[in-house]
């Protein structure tokens, strides 16, 4: 594997993540399209580029990546003839099991031959590497991925029910007619009827691939916080108390994908400022302990983290643990109760619908030259360390800070500097 390509991959923005793919596999797997179906993406899981095989018109859709799935491992590859665009062309998948869900890759092989065994590889281990690094952005519950995130869900859920109800609409009323005695043509309408069934199988699946990708039941994100959890406090030999939620408390619920990536988030983000406080004493019999529990209700999903640790867990704690900061896109609140001597509870309150009108990340207005210097702005560095740092002229610092603080709206160096932390930018 090319080692400056893992580079540039972890280097560049997730949206060219694929681009840069098919470019680092193109010498030795050619290809003519690429495709992915990522289960650590909430916000576009499938995507696709190159050129299309099939008819004029046709484009490799995720249903297509979806049949392929069942034909691999967890974690491997596999090669052979395969239904794209309406066609079947060669093609090379590549599955990771780093994500619950699994993450597909798929190349449109422009040769119908074995692709060797270490290009294989090669390919594997970028793919591996690529899903590993996303699953670290999703795990951390970035501010700004979040606001996106969120806004993606609310206009995919528009466009699904609109998809939905018109193809529905459609189909049913294509089949009543076709199912129609009084129409002469058996063989006509039999393969009507066969076509109507399919596509709407088809739309079902679609929507159901959606679901499964966007969602998360919370039982399951319960237990893999548990398993987290359990790591980290039994090499401190810290007692785990679990509040799972059962029935009453939703744990059948399926939730949105973000809502319990930020409760995973929060609430590690929360245990470990709580293990920071113990650090400094104990209260209650002497044995170190900390009770993690959830409940959903009927608009939101409620954490609490308990330790019975010297009670002096500050709001300023959970803050430089970014813990605020990753409630903020999703309108999330905490509540911190602490009791000197006897413990701290913290009570985390996640929104689950998605609010009428989500944040917006004010730092998609700035370009990529105004981006890194309000990364060093928030580090807190004068114009005369930017402008080394960059390797651009301290005027040219100058010019590019008020136009930072024009886009943002803001007044100082110092808001501008905030909001770059508030969305992840630091």
């Amino acid at each position: 594997m090319d080692l400056m390509a893992a580079v540039e991959l972890i280097q560049a923005p997730l949206s060219e993540h694929l681009q840069l793919l098919s470019t680092a596999t193109a010498k030795a797997i050619p290809h003519r399209a690429i495709a992915q179906l990522s289960g650590n993406c909430s916000l576009s899981p499938f995507k696709a580029q190159g050129e299309y095989p099939g008819r004029p018109g046709f484009t490799i859709v995720a249903d297509d990546l979806a049949r392929l799935r069942p034909l691999l491992p967890a974690r491997g590859s596999w090669q052979g003839l395969a239904r794209m665009a309406g066609v079947d062309v060669p093609v090379l998948a590549l599955a990771s099991d780093i994500t619950g869900q699994g993450a597909l890759l798929v190349l449109v092989r422009s040769e119908d031959t074995a692709v060797p065994e270490e290009h294989v590889a090669s390919a594997q281990a970028l793919w591996d590497l690529v899903t590993a690094y996303r699953e670290g952005l999703r795990s951390e519950a970035l501010p700004g991925s979040l606001a996106a995130s969120r806004a993606a869900a609310a206009a995919r859920a528009v466009a699904i029910a609109e998809l939905r109800d018109a193809h529905g609409a459609a189909l049913t009323t294509l089949l009543g007619i076709l199912r129609d005695r009084a129409l002469d043509d058996t063989n006509a309408r039999t393969r009507a009827v066969d076509l109507a069934v399919s596509a709407l199988a088809e739309l079902r699946s679609r929507v159901e691939l959606d679901r499964v990708l966007m969602e998360e039941r919370v039982g399951d994100a319960f237990e893999r916080l548990a398993v987290s959890l359990r790591r980290v406090l039994r090499a401190r030999g810290i007692k785990l108390e679990l509040g799972p939620p059962g029935a009453e408390e939703g744990a059948d619920r399926v939730l949105p994908a973000d809502v319990t990536h930020t409760a995973l988030a929060v609430v590690r983000a929360t245990v470990h400022a709580s293990l920071d406080d113990q650090d400094h004493g104990h209260g209650g019999d002497g044995e170190h302990r900390v009770h993690v529990g959830w409940k959903v209700g009927a608009n939101e999903l409620r954490a609490t983290v308990r330790d019975n640790g010297p009670g002096t867990l500050s709001r300023s704690a959970l803050d430089a643990r970014r813990v605020t900061e990753r409630l903020a896109p999703l309108g999330g609140r905490l509540d911190v109760d602490a009791m000197p001597g006897w413990g701290t509870t913290v009570t985390l309150e996640i929104p689950i619908a998605s609010p009428s009108t989500p944040r917006q990340d004010p730092l998609t207005t700035l370009g990529a030259r105004e981006l890194e210097v309000l990364g060093q702005l928030a580090r807190g560095r004068r114009n005369r360390d930017i402008a080394q740092t960059l390797h651009i002229s301290e005027s040219t610092v100058k010019f590019h800070v008020a136009k930072i603080i024009g886009k943002l709206g803001v007044s100082t160096r110092g808001e501008a500097a905030a909001l770059a932390h508030q969305w992840g930018a630091a």
